[in-house]
């Protein structure tokens, strides 16, 4: 007696990744993850790969990490990878105060954020009308 077996929320050809409590804002962890949406997977580590945001490293491996589970779990060609979802969300806030003047105190919120990204197995005629 057991539980059921989780179905899968994904399509056969999709694969992710997920990372939790990154210690970023989720607003400029989304100008990083809006770099990457609707791309091929190859154009998405190149463009993150120079990119002068600190976090890009992170949101990297966390692509990096999505594409090799569509390679090893799943068996997708990665060639055909196209980024479909970076989805962010809130994560845990810290609250610390910061000394201001005549004895008051100012909060300082250090906000963290989860990254989840898909991949998505992409057909090759689809890819053909892209580049046209």
């Amino acid at each position: 007696m057991s539980k059921p077996k989780h179905p899968r929320g994904l399509a056969e050809t999709e694969a992710q990744a997920i990372t939790k409590n990154i210690r970023v804002s989720p607003r400029k962890l989304n100008l990083v993850a809006g770099l990457i949406r609707g791309r091929r997977a190859a154009d998405a580590v190149a463009t993150l790969t120079f990119s002068k945001r600190r976090i890009a490293q992170t949101v990297k491996k966390t692509l990096e990490s999505a594409i090799a589970n569509a390679e090893n779990n799943h068996q997708l060609d990665v060639d055909q990878l196209v980024v479909a979802r970076a989805e962010v969300g809130r994560s845990a806030v810290m609250k610390r105060f910061s000394a201001r003047g005549r004895g008051r105190a100012a909060r300082v919120e250090k906000w963290f954020s989860h990254l989840k990204i898909v991949v998505a197995e992409q057909q090759a005629e689809a890819a053909q009308q892209e580049a046209a």
